[in-house]
């Protein structure tokens, strides 16, 4: 079952959309958007986590910028509309509302119940940051565009983390992934993998930026690390 429900915030109201599963949720993962909003693809994400047995909710992130937004990265003047949205987007605020998430989440699950999150590309980065600043218990990151930006935070990773990326990625040129491997490599808590030859989204649900083998590997892994580290 899923539906639209809201998270009272400080500042405003966060929408966010919850797949639930058939019996009752022992875990739950927050579903962190793209740059095209919560879509047609993030809510299936959420579905396919439901029908596995987890309670997802992926929070509209883009609340302050443009509510309710939904774009299609396969359409250029959609495309330049999530990159100019991200450019407005307050990236703090954005983790604030992923631990409004996470607090939420924890809250419809019985007590002790753990909360994973997993996003994709700006989402990527978020998820990221997630791993350093809230108290998830375990992250993933699909072709975090940024993360590079961001190493001085590594320290504070005190949970597992899954970084996915992709070999032909120009949003996250090999660079940005060596040094991200640099930093993160001996960090017992990460795990880090790259598929070569295909390019950024290539998990995507829907649309040309699919690759299936990629998809389905990058995907069986994360649900292995789920099941590993929300039970």
């Amino acid at each position: 079952m899923s539906k639209n429900i809201e998270i009272s915030l400080s500042d405003g109201t966060l929408p966010a959309y919850l797949a639930e599963p058939a019996g009752r949720a022992e875990a739950a993962i927050v579903v962190i958007q793209e740059v095209f909003g919560v879509n047609a693809g993030i809510r299936r994400k959420c579905d396919v986590l439901a029908e596995s047995g987890y309670l997802a909710i992926a929070p509209d992130l883009f609340w302050r910028e443009e509510p309710g937004i939904e774009l299609d990265p396969d359409v250029k003047p959609e495309m330049d509309r999530a990159l100019s949205l991200f450019g407005e987007f307050d990236i703090d605020k954005g983790v604030r509302d992923i631990q409004a998430a996470i607090s939420e989440a924890r809250k419809l699950l019985r007590d002790g119940g753990k909360v994973g999150a997993v996003g994709y590309c700006a989402g990527g980065r978020l998820a990221f940051l997630t791993a350093t600043r809230t108290n998830i218990d375990a992250s993933v990151s699909y072709y975090g565009a940024g993360i590079e930006q961001y190493l001085n935070e590594k320290d504070a990773i005190a949970r597992p983390l899954m970084l996915h990326f992709a070999g032909e990625d120009t949003f996250v040129p090999g660079e940005a992934v060596a040094e991200i491997r640099a930093a993160l490599d001996a960090h017992s808590d990460v795990d880090i993998y790259e598929y070569e030859g295909v390019g950024h989204g290539f998990a995507a649900e829907f649309g040309n930026r699919r690759d299936e083998a990629a998809a389905s590997l990058a995907d069986e892994r994360t649900a292995a690390f789920f099941a590993r580290h929300l039970q």
